[in-house]
């Protein structure tokens, strides 16, 4: 099992105070917070892609680029790269680099992407979204292939023989697929043989096993390796030295940032018994002291048999203090515990 965090390096005023620090200060914190989640062994660091004024990660390549440079072992990927508004060629070539300056340690998460700032600001119609997102990801496995490219395309253009530079440490460059609970897309990334992270945030994960069981056995029959096979989950979460604490800190963050999203897509206000229901032992938030969030975690392996769990560990912006001692309590004090309660009921 494989245990990391993943950011939209969120840039919001404190709900507290009003205060923002600068963009500037929120990207040197988060140099900080990853140098220490490498220190203590943990297994993955991602940056989600976005184009909005609350998150600064609109260029996760470069940031990621930075983490390396001050980073020896931890891998580092996309969570998610917005594939169909993206050129694939360049993504390949700017995760080739991170590749190669990090010593192998590139991921490239593809997805849709959650938000849609991207297709206007790039040129694309909302109403190619789905076939976007197919024909470059089919591109982008291409790309991976070998150094020269011939391919034509809908949404694409016509490449003939021409080198795609330079090439990854990784061959292939490992290439994830983010879903959101479309058993259609859970199908695809199976028959291609890809590895899949499912993002679960919100109500009862075990809704969700019905849908790891198609991508499990769509695996299956395609007839990959099952030692190939990895299943990654995605949740919210935060950690602190205690449950009051840790809900105290994200309560009004949570309301404020799931606030301003609903009411962009016309959601109902979130209210605090939503929140309670999410960090109760059946919600999808991981919150809670190192016990807690331990317990549910093991309760989602018995349920998925995930290979890889990561926590997106700030929704709206946390103090940078707490957000240090979250990741050394995930290292030292829940990711400890649940491998043994897994090892152990594996006995």
């Amino acid at each position: 099992m494989e245990f990391g965090i993943y950011t939209f390096v969120d840039h919001t005023p404190d709900p507290v105070t009003g205060e923002r620090i600068t963009a500037q200060q929120r990207h040197a914190q988060l140099l900080e917070e990853a140098e220490l989640a490498d220190r203590l062994g943990l297994d993955v660091f991602a940056i989600g892609e976005h184009h909005r004024e609350d998150f600064i990660a609109s260029a996760p390549a470069v940031l990621l680029a930075a983490i390396a440079a001050r980073t020896t072992r931890i891998r580092l990927g996309s969570a998610v790269t917005v594939l169909s508004s993206e050129d694939p060629v360049r993504v390949y070539q700017q995760y080739a680099t991170l590749d190669l300056l990090s010593g192998g340690r590139a991921e490239i998460m593809a997805g849709r992407g959650s938000f849609t700032e991207s297709f206007p600001l790039f040129g694309y119609d909302l109403k190619d979204y789905d076939t976007l997102f197919s024909e470059k990801l089919a591109m982008l496995l291409e790309i991976r292939k070998g150094e020269r490219l011939t391919w034509n395309g809908r949404h694409t253009p016509t490449i003939e023989g021409r080198g795609v530079y330079p090439r990854a440490v990784q061959e292939p460059l490992p290439v994830w697929v983010a879903v959101g609970g479309t058993p259609e897309s859970a199908v695809r990334a199976a028959a291609l043989g890809l590895p899949m992270t499912l993002a679960i945030i919100g109500g009862d994960p075990a809704r969700f096993k019905p849908f790891t069981d198609l991508y499990r056995k769509a695996w299956q029959q395609a007839g990959h390796p099952l030692d190939r096979f990895q299943l990654g989950i995605g949740s919210h979460g935060f950690i602190a030295d205690s449950f009051e604490e840790a809900a105290e800190l994200t309560w009004p963050r949570y309301a404020m940032q799931m606030g301003r999203i609903g009411r962009e897509r016309g959601w109902g206000p979130v209210g605090r018994p939503q929140f309670d229901f999410e960090v109760s032992p059946h919600g999808a938030m991981l919150l809670g002291d190192p016990e807690t969030v331990a317990r549910k975690i093991v309760r989602e392996h018995g349920l998925f048999g995930f290979t890889r769990f990561c926590l997106q560990f700030s929704v709206g912006s946390m103090p940078h203090d707490k957000l240090l001692r979250f990741i050394e309590l995930y290292a030292t004090e829940v990711v400890p515990r649940v491998k043994a309660a897994v090892g152990a009921r594996r006995r």
